[in-house]
Order: C-alpha cells, then sequence, then structure tokens
C-alpha cells in the first residue's frame, strides 16, 4: 500500500486566518489571510514579532484553528481506505504547540492512526510516497514525491504538481492505479 503524508497548517488546518485574527485581537493591526506573512510584519512591526511567536506558543493557540478545506475530512478518510496516511507537520520552530496540534488532528480526524502523526523539522525524516504541503522547502528536501498545496505565497513555484483543494487532490489519487500518481 503506498503511503501520503500531508502537511497540517495552510493544508488542513488554517493557520494564516487564525493568525490574522489574533493579530487583529491582541495587537489592533488589520492584516488579512491573503496577506499575512512573518517576514512582512517583522518588517512593519518589528517589536510585535517576538510577542507574536510567544502567542502561537501558548499552549491553546492550535487548538482551534478552522479547516482550511471542509472536504479535507472526507476526501481523507476516502484516501485512508487506500493508501496509508501520515500527518506531518514541521512543530520545531513552534514547540508550545505540540498538545492542540495533537488534539486537533484528533477531533477532526478520529479516523486516522495518531501513531502516523508526524511532528518534525525538516520533513525529509519522512519517508512516505508522496507528501502534500504548502512549503516548498520541505518539498525540496523530501524523497518521495511532492504535491503542492498552492497558496499565495507558493504561486510562483513551478517545480512540483500543484493541487489547490481537497476534491484535486481527491481526483489525483483515486480511483487508485496500478501506475503512480
Amino acid at each position: 500500500m503506498k503511503s501520503i503524508a500531508v502537511d497540517m497548517d495552510q493544508v488542513l488546518a488554517d493557520f494564516l486566518g487564525k493568525a490574522s485574527k489574533a493579530c487583529e485581537e491582541r495587537f489592533n493591526i488589520a492584516i488579512s489571510k491573503e496577506e499575512f506573512d512573518v517576514a512582512k510584519l517583522e518588517a512593519q512591526h518589528p517589536e510585535l514579532v517576538k510577542k507574536f511567536f510567544l502567542m502561537i506558543n501558548e499552549p491553546d493557540f492550535f487548538r482551534d484553528f478552522e479547516l482550511l478545506d471542509p472536504d479535507a475530512v472526507p476526501v481523507l478518510k476516502e484516501l485512508s481506505e487506500h493508501y496509508e496516511i501520515y500527518i506531518a507537520t514541521a512543530a520545531m520552530d513552534v514547540p508550545g504547540c505540540f498538545a492542540a496540534k495533537y488534539e486537533w488532528l484528533l477531533e477532526h480526524f478520529p479516523f486516522l492512526n495518531p501513531e502516523h502523526f508526524i511532528f518534525c523539522g525538516d520533513k525529509k525524516v519522512v519517508k512516505a510516497d508522496f507528501l502534500i504541503d504548502d512549503n516548498v522547502k520541505q518539498l525540496h528536501s523530501f524523497t518521495g514525491e511532492g504535491i503542492l498545496y498552492s497558496q499565495p505565497y507558493n504561486e510562483k513555484c513551478t517545480d512540483f504538481k500543484r493541487v489547490h483543494n481537497w476534491q484535486e487532490i481527491r481526483n489525483l489519487f483515486l480511483p487508485v492505479k496500478e501506475s503512480s500518481v
């Protein structure tokens, strides 16, 4: 059975939506999720970056994310009947997120095996056939086939197959064919 590793933030969970709302509520800075970028935040409000990283390291910050695409749940459930599914989230820069991410995954994807939740830094350690991720750097270090989950900040990358939503992921991987995707 082939395996698919799936990133969490900005593929399953809406990190930028939560970060955008939190910056407005806590720091009175309005940045849309489409425009949100930590580098821009640092350039425009250098005094807030440390507070931002403290905020996202709070134990519950990652707990109440919205799903990025509601189709992720039924599509992953269907994929899990044909593939080994792993969740590979780069969590080392935000060590306070582990418990909240774990609980969020259990809540939204109870059909997945929690022993297949991988909290890592560089995803080159993930041994799967495919990785679906929004981070070009992670896809470049991954040793299997990378699938780029489209976001405004990665729109110029042409190095990988690109998907825009979970229905496209479903169409890419199902029905399961004898040949590689």
